[in-house]
């Protein structure tokens, strides 16, 4: 049973997980949580060759799920690593296989199932320094395997699905969960957006805090999350150009 398969199928008892697949965030907010360029999602989606169209789902223009947002978080941090998108690509459709899932790069078992998924380097060459991976693609590309366990660390996981992303790191309370503020970055059920709002319209942070009766530290995080979207942006454009 795939992801979409398995999410149905547990819809009356937890009917909040099929907001997993539902188009809730533009290509330009995902660009932004994932640090990557709209371009490079844009490629992403495409189909080339005998591949398949990774966001085969998404129309063009259309917002991506809270899964595609996932996967796409996964893309930036291998393009970070100097994997080529085709490789990305090609990986992507061999563990789609080998799970049976719609969405391979938000479950756990694309880390966890050293078999099929990533590899040890030293299996191959018994030199090798044991922080190596084999990114399983055609070719074969070389992953660390601190950086991709950095990514996996920001993620909650349920029954091997992320359903939470800590997308500014586990020290920050600052999240993004379909369940909560409709899947925006929220801080304690506050979208990060609200609280920089009212800061712009003059407003202090003890005010902030208190009428959305969180922490004045919780605020301070929220407005430097939003700040750092311009240059979360500029660094997601030198890392993918």
């Amino acid at each position: 049973m795939n992801v979409s398969e398995r999410l149905i199928a547990i819809n009356d008892a937890e009917p909040w997980r099929r907001r997993l697949m539902l188009p809730a965030y533009q290509v330009s907010e995902a660009a932004r949580y994932a640090q990557i360029t709209t371009q490079t999602i844009r490629n992403w989606q495409k189909a080339e060759g005998g591949r398949s169209a990774a966001l085969a789902r998404r129309a063009k223009g259309a917002a991506l799920s809270y899964l595609q947002l996932v996967e796409v978080a996964f893309v930036a941090v291998m393009r970070r690593l100097g994997v080529p998108l085709a490789e990305i690509k090609d990986t992507r459709d061999y563990v789609a296989q080998q799970l049976h899932s719609e969405y391979p790069f938000a479950q756990h078992r694309f880390l966890s199932d050293g078999q099929n998924i990533l590899m040890e380097l030293k299996a191959f060459e018994p030199t090798a320094t044991p922080d190596k991976l084999v990114l399983v693609g055609r070719g074969g590309q070389l992953a660390w395997k601190e950086i991709i366990a950095r990514k996996f660390a920001e993620f909650d996981y349920s029954e091997g699905l992320a359903i939470r992303w800590h997308v500014a790191g586990k020290d920050s309370p600052v999240v993004i969960d379909p369940q909560i503020a409709f899947g925006a970055p929220a801080v304690r059920g506050v979208p990060t957006w609200a609280v920089s709002g009212r800061r712009k319209a003059g407003e202090s942070v003890e005010d902030i805090a208190q009428d959305f009766m969180i922490g004045e530290a919780e605020v301070r995080q929220a407005l430097a999350f939003e700040a750092a979207g311009a240059d979360r942006a500029l660094q997601a454009r030198k890392w993918t150009h």
